[in-house]
């Protein structure tokens, strides 16, 4: 043991004697008003000391100290507050460093000390704190990816904090990008959470924020923004929560009109030091809502879309109509929607990307770690074999060339296999894509060049493409998450009648035209039982879009059953599409296959179909019965569960 290692152990530990003595003797193993932690009163001052060192070189020393108390006073939660504090001081780094590996393996040492001491909300506070880390490093979508898989164990766990910060997040970045739609159902579910939970973590934080994100979700100055304005002003608890109102406030006066009002919020708002921090653009904003009034706003439009938000652009499309100037607020709605079109385009192309370089290191990294265990196997028999004759050894040894042989065309065949997937999702993605732009285009010809009915069909063909390239999308998020074994079955109960309409109700809009889709139950009358309803309409909605992607005229029919397997729901799905020959009944099932090259998909669909009813003890499978035209397909969900 080196001298200097000595010399800095016996600082530690006379810096720990000091620490501890300094403190009041009848209180040394209690806890005080002033602890909010609830930890022991000496590594409470250890942890405030690592905490004025985070992201300077004293937090070695310091975070040490606090480890060796936490230890030594068997204080479990000041245990895992070292592991939490380690994480951040990884955080607190200049962001132009890459720590990347540090970040993965600081969560990881957090989460496992926090599942092993039961706190959880701690294993929570890790993928919070590392989706912090990956969104000021520009990783948005890897931020999302790791929230997204924080909400699915806070499910699991039914931990109400889990749920809390992950919707609450998740929330956060959708907004961020301007994707209202995908934010929603996370805002309201912090807000439920909110409302309903005791939980003193969660009622310590104010669901002001939420509130106004919901208000952007709807439309400029409906009803629903003035309520969740005003619901955001009455739960504020912060002077930062009522600024917030204010601002939001200030917006809906300008758009009543309000004149007198406007201006006092302006004024309030403007000499508030703290306001830079809900807007960046105030001075620009109220600039351009003033040169309303006067008309001055024409002669402005380029600057109208330097606003920081979309919101922002839209209150001033929406004054500028509501002030006279139709043509003009129309010219800046149709880039708007342009502007919204790339936005999408944009962030689902940096996603296909991002998963393209994720799959080729999760190739490259497979294909290491077999070549690694191969050689080793390798090493390991010839040290065996050097005492044998030497026949036996050549004869081993072309044994062995052989394997070798087998397993690089394994990796081959695997890298092709990559290869043609890549090459498969590049087509596919770039097809709705390049329908989204090209009716995108054709949307922003100048006024008169199309009917509305025109219009509307070009808007609703952008809608369609955006829906399939979503589900392309999720389609390879499932088949990942099964992979990992992270996808989670919720049971509950679920009514058949309602999971069908809701499914019919999502996959319409795949349907070719002149073809119809409709529900037929076999008994029309309400039957609720315990299954996953998430699931179920998950499998149903795969199946009747691949129906839809097959049937060029006649009909899609959608039953539901108790009596073909009794002690079962029987939902089946039936066509007169191109069907599926019989002896291609299970290959249909396996990834990536696709009997027409040409139909859109990356051949995922009835593969995740039946990896999800596997894990609800459900069956997914072709009637080759079926006398045709056409194909039916049959899912059998099991009435009562086994292991729920």
């Amino acid at each position: 043991m080196s001298s200097d290692f000595r010399a800095r152990r016996w600082l530690f530990s006379l810096l720990l004697l000091i620490l501890t003595e300094i403190l009041p003797a009848a209180a040394a193993d209690k806890k005080t008003s002033t602890n909010e932690l609830e930890i022991d009163n000496t590594c409470y001052a250890l942890y405030q000391e690592t905490e004025r060192q985070l992201g300077k070189e004293g937090f070695g020393p310091a975070s040490d100290l606090l480890r060796q108390a936490a230890i030594e006073k068997k204080d479990d939660k000041a245990q895992v507050l070292y592991r939490v504090q380690v994480l951040r001081n990884i955080l607190a780094r200049p962001a132009s460093e890459n720590n990347d590996d540090l970040v993965e393996e600081a969560r990881e040492a957090v989460k496992q000390i926090a599942r092993e001491k039961k706190l959880l909300r701690y294993y929570y506070q890790a993928y919070q704190l590392s989706q912090e880390y990956y969104t000021k490093h520009g990783e948005s979508y890897r931020a999302l990816l790791l929230l997204q898989e924080m909400q699915q164990h806070a499910a699991s766990d039914n931990d109400a904090y889990g749920l809390w910060i992950s919707s609450k997040y998740l929330a956060d970045i959708y907004t961020r990008h301007n994707d209202y739609i995908s934010a929603k159902p996370h805002i309201r579910r912090a807000i439920r959470l909110y409302d309903t939970s005791s939980d003193a973590a969660i009622r310590r934080e104010s669901p002001t924020r939420l509130y106004c994100d919901l208000a952007d979700t709807y439309p400029i100055a409906s009803d629903s923004v003035r309520i969740n304005v005003m619901l955001g002003w009455e739960n504020a608890k912060t002077h930062m929560d009522s600024l917030r109102c204010r601002y939001y406030r200030l917006r809906l006066a300008a758009l009543d009109n309000n004149q007198e009002e406007y201006l006092r919020l302006r004024d309030l708002c403007a000499e508030d030091p703290d306001f830079p921090r809900i807007t960046t653009d105030a001075e620009l904003f109220f600039s351009l809502i003033d040169a309303t009034q006067d008309g001055s706003i024409i002669r402005r439009e380029d600057e109208i879309y330097e606003l920081s938000t979309v919101r922002e652009m839209k209150v001033i499309a929406n004054l500028c109509e509501n002030r006279g100037y139709q043509e003009f607020a129309f010219a800046v709605e149709k880039k708007l929607v342009n502007l919204m079109e790339t936005l999408i385009s944009d962030t689902n192309q940096s996603r296909v990307s991002e998963l393209d370089v994720t799959m080729g290191k999760a190739a490259l990294n497979a294909e290491l770690v077999s070549k690694e265990r191969t050689i080793a196997r390798i090493s390991h028999i010839l040290s065996i074999l050097l005492g044998i004759i030497l026949l036996v050894t050549a004869v081993l040894s072309i044994l062995h060339i052989k394997q070798l042989e087998k397993a690089n065309k394994k990796v081959l065949l695997a890298n092709a296999a990559k290869t043609r997937f890549v090459q498969n999702m590049s087509h596919e993605v770039r097809t709705p894509l390049n329908a989204i732009v090209g009716f995108s285009q054709l949307l922003s010809l100048p006024d008169g060049s199309l009917s509305p009915e025109e219009k509307d069909e070009f808007s609703g063909y952008i809608v369609n493409n955006t829906k399939m390239l979503t589900m392309l999308l999720d389609d390879i998020l499932n088949a990942s998450a099964m992979d990992k074994g992270e996808y989670n079955i919720s049971f509950e109960e679920g009514e058949k009648n309602f999971m069908c309409e809701a499914a019919i109700s999502s996959a319409e809009h795949r349907l070719q035209p002149g073809v119809r889709m409709y529900y037929d139950p076999e008994d029309p009358a309400p039957f609720t039982f315990r299954t996953d309803p998430r699931r179920v309409q998950q499998i149903l909605i795969n199946l009747l879009t691949n129906s839809c992607k097959h049937t060029a005229e006649g009909e899609i029919r959608l039953s539901s059953s108790l009596s073909e397997n009794p002690g079962y729901v029987t939902f089946s799905v039936t066509d007169t599409g191109t069907g599926v020959p019989p002896e291609q009944a299970e290959k249909i099932f396996e990834r990536f296959a696709k009997l027409d090259e040409f139909v859109q998909g990356t051949g995922l669909g009835l593969s995740i179909c039946r990896d999800i009813a596997s894990r609800m003890g459900a069956r997914v499978e072709l009637d080759i019965t079926h006398p045709g035209p056409g194909a039916r397909f049959v899912f059998i969900v099991p009435i009562n569960p086994e292991g729920e």
